[in-house]
């Protein structure tokens, strides 16, 4: 079963603190691939590849369903991510 935008949404706020938060379907409407960028707080210290590990954890449910997310990023990194690509 295909996992809706809200779901996705919801479940990624519930369990972290968001301050920014794109999710793309990438997938033409079936809900099978999301691209997500994800601005928190709860990423600092963390690896790129923790916290990818990290939001595996907190999506398993919907992941199972779906091909996963494209980026994380801590408020700092987004920060400059965003002067970069202006």
């Amino acid at each position: 079963m295909p996992v809706s935008l809200s779901d996705l949404e919801a479940a990624i706020r519930n369990a972290i603190p968001v301050a920014h938060l794109e999710i793309d379907d990438q997938s033409s409407g079936c809900g099978e691939n999301y691209a997500v960028l994800i601005v928190s707080e709860a990423f600092e210290g963390k690896s790129t590849l923790a916290r990818h590990r990290f939001i595996n954890e907190v999506l398993k449910a919907q992941i199972a369903q779906m091909h996963a997310f494209s980026q994380t990023f801590t408020p700092k990194q987004y920060e400059a991510y965003l002067q970069k690509s202006s």
